[in-house]
Protein backbone atom coordinates (compact mmCIF):
# COMPACT_ATOMS: atom_id res chain seq x y z
CA UNK A 1 0.00 0.00 0.00
CA UNK A 2 2.84 2.20 0.47
CA UNK A 3 4.57 1.65 -2.45
CA UNK A 4 1.19 2.97 -3.75
CA UNK A 5 1.28 5.69 -2.20
CA UNK A 6 4.92 6.89 -3.20
CA UNK A 7 4.29 6.20 -7.09
CA UNK A 8 1.34 8.36 -7.10
CA UNK A 9 3.48 10.91 -5.51
CA UNK A 10 6.20 10.11 -7.87
CA UNK A 11 3.56 10.56 -10.69
CA UNK A 12 2.28 13.69 -9.45
CA UNK A 13 6.01 15.11 -9.73
CA UNK A 14 6.89 14.01 -12.91
CA UNK A 15 3.55 15.53 -13.82
CA UNK A 16 4.31 19.30 -12.16
CA UNK A 17 7.16 19.04 -13.51
CA UNK A 18 5.93 18.57 -17.19
CA UNK A 19 3.79 21.39 -16.22
CA UNK A 20 6.32 23.38 -15.63
CA UNK A 21 8.49 22.54 -18.67
CA UNK A 22 5.50 23.32 -21.07
CA UNK A 23 4.75 26.50 -19.38
CA UNK A 24 8.18 27.58 -19.65
CA UNK A 25 8.36 26.69 -23.54
CA UNK A 26 5.07 28.38 -23.79
CA UNK A 27 6.26 32.03 -22.49
CA UNK A 28 9.30 31.43 -24.58
CA UNK A 29 7.84 30.23 -28.27
CA UNK A 30 4.97 32.40 -27.10
CA UNK A 31 7.44 35.39 -27.44
CA UNK A 32 9.33 34.17 -30.29
CA UNK A 33 6.27 34.32 -32.55
CA UNK A 34 5.47 37.21 -31.55
CA UNK A 35 8.63 38.79 -32.83
CA UNK A 36 8.63 36.81 -36.16
CA UNK A 37 5.89 37.68 -36.75
CA UNK A 38 4.04 40.60 -38.72
CA UNK A 39 4.03 44.40 -36.98
CA UNK A 40 0.62 44.18 -36.24
CA UNK A 41 1.38 41.91 -33.43
CA UNK A 42 3.83 45.00 -32.17
CA UNK A 43 2.09 47.81 -32.48
CA UNK A 44 1.70 47.57 -28.73
CA UNK A 45 3.71 45.96 -26.05
CA UNK A 46 2.56 43.16 -23.80
CA UNK A 47 1.86 45.82 -20.95
CA UNK A 48 -0.23 48.49 -23.06
CA UNK A 49 -2.23 45.66 -24.39
CA UNK A 50 -3.71 44.16 -21.38
CA UNK A 51 -4.13 47.07 -19.74
CA UNK A 52 -6.35 48.10 -22.68
CA UNK A 53 -8.05 44.84 -23.04
CA UNK A 54 -8.87 45.52 -18.73
CA UNK A 55 -10.46 49.22 -19.42
CA UNK A 56 -11.94 47.74 -22.29
CA UNK A 57 -13.98 44.94 -20.56
CA UNK A 58 -14.31 46.91 -16.97
CA UNK A 59 -14.45 50.06 -18.12
CA UNK A 60 -12.57 53.24 -16.79
CA UNK A 61 -10.15 52.52 -13.15
CA UNK A 62 -7.82 54.38 -11.02
CA UNK A 63 -4.29 53.00 -11.04
CA UNK A 64 -4.65 51.35 -8.02
CA UNK A 65 -7.72 49.27 -8.90
CA UNK A 66 -5.83 48.17 -12.32
CA UNK A 67 -2.65 47.74 -10.31
CA UNK A 68 -4.68 44.97 -7.90
CA UNK A 69 -6.78 43.51 -11.24
CA UNK A 70 -3.32 42.93 -12.85
CA UNK A 71 -1.27 41.67 -9.89
CA UNK A 72 1.08 44.42 -10.55
CA UNK A 73 2.85 46.92 -8.53
CA UNK A 74 1.05 50.33 -8.33
CA UNK A 75 4.34 52.24 -9.50
CA UNK A 76 4.84 50.00 -12.13
CA UNK A 77 1.32 50.48 -13.37
CA UNK A 78 1.61 54.65 -12.89
CA UNK A 79 4.94 54.12 -15.23
CA UNK A 80 3.06 52.23 -17.69
CA UNK A 81 0.26 54.91 -17.97
CA UNK A 82 2.09 57.88 -17.87
CA UNK A 83 3.81 56.15 -21.28
CA UNK A 84 0.23 55.12 -22.96
CA UNK A 85 -1.32 58.54 -21.53
CA UNK A 86 2.11 60.50 -23.94
CA UNK A 87 0.94 57.85 -26.63
CA UNK A 88 -2.33 59.13 -26.77
CA UNK A 89 -3.76 55.39 -25.84
CA UNK A 90 -5.42 56.42 -22.69
CA UNK A 91 -6.34 59.55 -20.68
CA UNK A 92 -6.78 60.88 -17.17
CA UNK A 93 -9.93 62.40 -15.85
CA UNK A 94 -11.11 63.00 -12.54
CA UNK A 95 -12.92 60.22 -10.89
CA UNK A 96 -16.42 60.89 -11.19
CA UNK A 97 -16.86 58.95 -7.81
CA UNK A 98 -14.63 61.31 -5.91
CA UNK A 99 -12.95 64.03 -7.53
CA UNK A 100 -10.00 63.89 -5.61
CA UNK A 101 -8.80 61.21 -7.63
CA UNK A 102 -8.38 60.05 -11.57
CA UNK A 103 -8.97 57.44 -13.20
CA UNK A 104 -7.56 55.92 -16.93
CA UNK A 105 -9.79 55.37 -20.00
CA UNK A 106 -8.91 54.07 -23.20
CA UNK A 107 -8.86 56.56 -25.73
CA UNK A 108 -10.65 55.52 -29.51
CA UNK A 109 -6.63 55.13 -31.31
CA UNK A 110 -5.88 52.76 -27.98
CA UNK A 111 -8.89 50.53 -28.59
CA UNK A 112 -8.07 50.68 -32.37
CA UNK A 113 -4.71 49.04 -31.92
CA UNK A 114 -5.45 46.71 -29.03
CA UNK A 115 -8.45 45.27 -31.64
CA UNK A 116 -5.56 45.15 -34.16
CA UNK A 117 -2.97 43.30 -31.93
CA UNK A 118 -6.04 41.32 -30.73
CA UNK A 119 -7.39 40.21 -34.07
CA UNK A 120 -3.47 39.57 -35.06
CA UNK A 121 -3.02 37.10 -32.63
CA UNK A 122 -6.49 35.15 -33.13
CA UNK A 123 -5.82 34.98 -36.71
CA UNK A 124 -2.00 33.81 -35.43
CA UNK A 125 -3.40 30.80 -33.23
CA UNK A 126 -6.46 30.55 -35.16
CA UNK A 127 -3.42 29.53 -38.01
CA UNK A 128 -1.38 27.22 -35.37
CA UNK A 129 -4.33 25.25 -34.31
CA UNK A 130 -5.96 24.98 -37.57
CA UNK A 131 -5.42 20.79 -37.41
CA UNK A 132 -7.15 20.86 -33.96
CA UNK A 133 -10.51 19.19 -33.54
CA UNK A 134 -12.61 22.33 -32.13
CA UNK A 135 -13.39 20.44 -29.05
CA UNK A 136 -9.74 20.21 -28.43
CA UNK A 137 -9.43 24.12 -29.09
CA UNK A 138 -12.47 24.59 -26.76
CA UNK A 139 -10.74 22.64 -24.20
CA UNK A 140 -7.17 24.26 -24.37
CA UNK A 141 -9.02 27.48 -23.93
CA UNK A 142 -10.89 25.71 -20.56
CA UNK A 143 -7.40 24.53 -19.24
CA UNK A 144 -5.79 28.13 -20.23
CA UNK A 145 -8.50 30.28 -18.24
CA UNK A 146 -8.38 27.92 -15.29
CA UNK A 147 -4.62 27.81 -15.08
CA UNK A 148 -4.93 31.99 -15.01
CA UNK A 149 -7.42 31.63 -12.39
CA UNK A 150 -5.55 30.06 -10.42
CA UNK A 151 -2.43 32.16 -10.64
CA UNK A 152 -4.58 35.07 -10.19
CA UNK A 153 -5.68 33.89 -6.94
CA UNK A 154 -2.47 32.34 -5.73
CA UNK A 155 -2.34 33.92 -2.29
CA UNK A 156 0.85 36.26 -1.99
CA UNK A 157 3.99 35.71 -0.04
Amino acid sequence: MDADLSTGAGDDEATLGRIETEVAMLMRLGEASRRRTGAEHRVLDRAAYVILRHLADAGQQNVSALAARLNLDGSTVTRQVSAMQRDGLIVREPDPRDGRGMVVSPTPAGLQRMAAVQAARTRLYGDILAGWAPEDRDTLADMLHRLNEALEHRPHR
